[in-house]
């Protein structure tokens, strides 16, 4: 789509992440949620049919507010119309989040995995830490520990080797 659409969803999801973040009322936050959801909808009806940009904001909506069953699907056929690079990526990481949020953290697993060994981004960590939440969700936590602490350990001031040398220990890998 072009930037001025792209601008009005941004500037969608930059109000309603300043009214989450606000802790709302539970009531405040359907309401708002509902409204939300109603604005992404009319900013996706301007996108082609087949566009995959329209389930996958839908999706986020869907997740951002609550309701991980409804962005299940969305996302699903967001990536089967090819939503690829960056929102492929995010897409694959909400959905396994999603999956997880309604019981199926193993199909969560099985979509993650093969993002460890993808090409590398800023999207790299949250890859893992949405991971290691699937494999607690399976009872692997030593594994989800293995990522974060991984993915922690670069990030320190000090100590990144230990870490990194801990993280490898807790699975016996050698990478």
């Amino acid at each position: 789509m072009d930037q001025h659409w792209e601008d009005r969803v941004a500037a969608a999801w930059a109000r309603f992440e300043e009214f989450a973040g606000s802790a709302p009322a539970e009531d405040d936050f359907a309401a708002r949620g509902a409204g939300f959801r109603a604005e992404i909808d009319a900013l996706v009806a301007e996108l082609p049919d087949d566009s995959p940009l329209g389930p996958f904001e839908q999706g986020c909506a869907w997740d951002s507010t609550g309701h991980s069953d409804r962005a299940v699907p969305r996302y699903r056929e967001a990536l089967a119309r090819g939503l690829s690079g960056y929102r492929g990526r995010r897409a694959r990481i909400q959905l396994a989040s999603s999956l997880r949020n309604t019981g199926h953290a193993r199909e969560g697993v099985e979509l993650l995995t093969p993002e460890l060994d993808g090409p590398s981004d800023e999207l790299d960590d949250a890859v893992r830490a949405c991971l290691a939440l699937c494999l607690s969700s399976l009872g692997r936590d030593r594994e989800g520990l293995s990522l974060v602490l991984g993915a922690l350990a670069p990030h320190l001031p000090r100590y990144r080797r230990s870490m990194a040398d801990y993280a490898r220990a807790l699975t016996g890998s050698a990478d």
